[in-house]
């Protein structure tokens, strides 16, 4: 695949949403890069900018777990344990994703973001308990979300932050922020894993990754500083809702149009 100089440029200005997304909520990152690469960049396989996304996301969110691990915001214990037992769930979940139609695939995905949305909203006013952490009470629990969380990451090509943190802040019951900051941990995990599995079936545009990571670091460092002033009464959650209604609103009418 070939691309010209405005769609590399348009791909280091997706980069840089991606990056202030992943920054700013944890999550994001893939549901807005995969629909940028296909819609904006104009990556004509639906598979090619999984995998691409797949890889940008997974370094820009390692810039971002920088980030926030010098705000002291990630749970590194709970961090290890959602992303171990995930990596597997992404092994399975990409390897049957490959096999289903793009379209399709770009459908299911603007659905599930929908339902997690909704959930997200319902408990926007749930504050989290300060200084929750993973015990071998919950450790199960985070576990089980972890391997579940990365089969739809797998499944979908995402890095599946926005899937992350909803499941850290179920399985733990820790504040938003710390959530945040800790999916990173898993993110990188699942966008690595993913992105392996791509590349091996030639399905990554390499040049194309490269330009979107450069995009996203500045744009990480960004996010995550606003992410420390919107933590409190709800606000993290509400933007990171509407984001997910956003997005997956304009996937399923462009899923229609092309039908």
């Amino acid at each position: 695949m070939t691309l010209d100089t405005v769609q590399y440029l348009l791909g280091a200005l997706s980069g840089g949403i991606v990056g202030f997304t992943l920054g700013l909520v944890g999550g994001g990152g893939s549901i807005l890069a995969v629909p940028l690469m296909v819609y904006l960049v104009g990556v004509a396989s639906p598979h090619v900018a999984i995998g691409t996304s797949a890889l940008a996301v997974a370094a820009n969110a390692a810039s971002g777990l920088a980030q926030h691990a010098r705000a002291g915001t990630v749970k590194w214990r709970c961090g290890f344990l959602y992303a171990g037992s995930g990596i597997f769930g992404a092994l399975a979940g990409s390897t049957l994703g490959k096999a289903i139609d793009g379209e399709k695939l770009l459908f299911l995905f603007a659905l599930l973001m929908l339902v997690v949305g909704t959930l997200m909203l319902r408990g926007r006013n749930n504050p989290g308990i300060e200084g929750a952490a993973c015990n071998r009470h919950n450790a199960p629990t985070v576990l089980g979300y972890g391997l579940g969380t990365g089969g739809f990451s797998g499944f979908f090509g995402i890095g599946g932050g926005f899937l992350i943190v909803p499941g850290l802040i179920a399985s733990t019951r820790m504040p938003i922020l710390n959530a945040v900051g800790t999916s990173l941990v898993a993110v990188t995990a699942f966008g690595l894993t993913t992105a392996l599995s791509y590349a091996v079936s030639g399905l990554v545009d390499w040049m194309l990754a490269g330009i979107f990571i450069a995009g996203g670091l500045g744009g990480g460092v960004i996010g995550t500083q606003f992410a420390r002033r919107l933590s409190g009464a709800g606000n993290l959650t509400t933007i990171f809702a509407c984001l997910i209604f956003a997005v997956a609103a304009y996937m399923i009418w462009k899923s229609f149009a092309a039908g």
